[in-house]
């Protein structure tokens, strides 16, 4: 398992939060081969980081219509 420091990442929020303390997952842009994701609102509780693909599968899943 490696390290990664994100001490200087640039987080951006998830443009589907809300101001009013909605759902609101932050993540981290140009940290190599990963996404870092975390809550907005308990930054020091933790963060996930996702490879890449996996992110992308994630992202592409949630933008698809439902039946």
């Amino acid at each position: 398992m490696r390290t990664i420091d994100l001490s200087h990442a640039q987080w951006r929020k998830s443009s589907y939060s809300n101001s009013d303390g909605g759902a609101c997952v932050e993540v981290a842009d140009a940290v190599p081969s990963v996404v870092p994701v975390r809550d907005s609102k308990a930054p020091a509780r933790g963060t996930l980081v996702f490879q890449a693909g996996a992110w992308a599968a994630f992202v592409d899943a949630v933008k698809r219509p439902r039946p």
